[in-house]
C-alpha cells in the first residue's frame, strides 16, 4: 500500500517534470542527458525512479532546481527529500 508521503513526492515530482518541459531548451537538456525518448517519458510517468531521476536532473543544476522549487511555492530542499522518498 502507497502511503501518503510517496503520493506526495510523487505529485511534486510530476510537478517537476511538467516544470522542466515547460520551457523548449530545459526540456531539450533533459531528454539529451538521460536519452529518454518523448514516448518512454511518457510511459514511466508513474515510474518512481524515473520521477527521482527528474528531480536529480534538478538538483545537478541549482539554477533550475531554485526556479523549479519557486515556481511550485516548495523549497527546494523539499524537491531533494522527494527524490529521496522515491528512491526508497
Amino acid at each position: 500500500m502507497r502511503d501518503e508521503q510517496t503520493n506526495d513526492d510523487e505529485a511534486l515530482a510530476l510537478g517537476a517534470l511538467g516544470w522542466t518541459l515547460s520551457e523548449d531548451q530545459r526540456a531539450s537538456r533533459l531528454l539529451a542527458l538521460t536519452g529518454v525518448t518523448p514516448d518512454l517519458l511518457r510511459e514511466r510517468l508513474e515510474d518512481r525512479t524515473f520521477l527521482a531521476a527528474v528531480l536529480l536532473f534538478l538538483e545537478a543544476h541549482e539554477p533550475d532546481l531554485l526556479a523549479c522549487a519557486d515556481a511550485l511555492g516548495v523549497a527546494p530542499a523539499r524537491l531533494v527529500a522527494a527524490r529521496t522518498g522515491l528512491e526508497r
